[in-house]
């Protein structure tokens, strides 16, 4: 009755409630990708793997920056005539003093051009005060240096590429020491001589070791430093986790237990046990035997789904 009353009062035919289809709609089918974006993932794909074996050639060195900072120092170092002038100065320089100190004998003084740095002990045996041995680790000392001033100090070159140019000339030089090579090195020709040649026997093997540790991915050898066994066996339970890190707690072993704990966050290149690998030298052993909680962060071991991990990642998270 209402719904007559109400065409009544508008003049209008009720309209009839409209019946939804009970028909299924299709379900929408993904279309496949254009050619145009199966050949571009392809590429990136290419690109991908390509970088992959190229960082994994040169263990992770960018070649193109390092190209590049050398290219920044042969530019500015070219357009520096006044450093070219200094570094021939300084090479006839040393040159004069070198052969000035090889012309006296080894004990008189001024037998001595350069010394090495306090650190560098390549030359200290009394072999290396021989001739041609004294020649050969003076000189190369000599090298070391003018290289360190060629490097170093180039007007317009910036701070970033002249410590990268510096730093990789040096390890260079080091391959190229006097003290690497059987024929050039007097205490290796005496250890030869004295082991009938066993040493370099040795020495074969280990390079085949070394290797083979390269093209496996097992590390063999690992197995007499176990976790828990011969390493990190300071007792500890995990007290947290999450997707990048365990928290190891480790109770005091005294009387008496400080009020503060502390907490160890070792780089996250290194294992948790980096201060715990023996009962010996571990500074986690020796702490909670005075007394503290100690709580170390155990970081986990990346594989390739974490290849998007940051720093940002390792703060927040750890």
């Amino acid at each position: 009755m209402l719904e007559a009353g109400k065409i009544a009062q508008t003049g209008r035919k009720a309209r009839r409630p409209r019946i939804l289809s009970q028909k299924p709609r299709p379900a929408t089918v993904p279309q496949p990708a254009s050619d145009s974006a199966v050949a571009e993932e392809a590429w990136r794909r290419l690109d991908r793997h390509v970088h992959a074996r190229l960082g994994a050639a040169v263990g992770g060195v960018s070649v193109i920056g390092l190209a590049q900072a050398w290219a920044d120092w042969a530019a500015h170092l070219a357009l520096s005539p006044g450093k070219q002038m200094e570094l021939a100065w300084k090479a006839a320089r040393k040159t004069r003093r070198l052969g000035e100190a090889l012309a006296r004998a080894p004990e008189a003084e001024g037998a001595t051009a350069i010394e090495p740095l306090p650190q560098d002990r390549r030359f200290d045996a009394p072999e290396w005060q021989q001739m041609p041995y004294r020649a050969l680790s003076q000189g190369f000392l000599m090298t070391q240096q003018w290289w360190t001033n060629a490097t170093t100090d180039i007007p317009g070159m910036t701070r970033e590429n002249e410590r990268m140019v510096e730093f990789f000339s040096r390890q260079w030089l080091d391959m190229l020491s006097p003290a690497n090579f059987l024929a050039t090195n007097p205490q290796l020709i005496e250890q030869t001589l004295r082991e009938g040649g066993a040493n370099l026997a040795r020495g074969a093997g280990f390079l085949l070791e070394d290797a083979a540790h390269a093209f496996s991915e097992v590390q063999t050898g690992t197995s007499a430093f176990r976790a828990g066994h011969e390493v990190a066996v300071t007792p500890g339970k995990v007290v947290y986790r999450n997707h990048l890190i365990e928290l190891i707690q480790y109770a005091p072993q005294s009387d008496t237990v400080h009020a503060v704990p502390l907490l160890i966050v070792p780089a996250w290149i290194m294992k948790y046990y980096i201060l715990d690998l023996s009962a010996e030298n571990s500074l986690i052993g020796w702490l909670v035997g005075q007394g503290f909680t100690v709580f170390c962060i155990s970081w986990k071991n990346p594989d390739a789904d974490d290849r998007d991990l940051g720093f940002d990642d390792y703060r927040e998270a750890g």
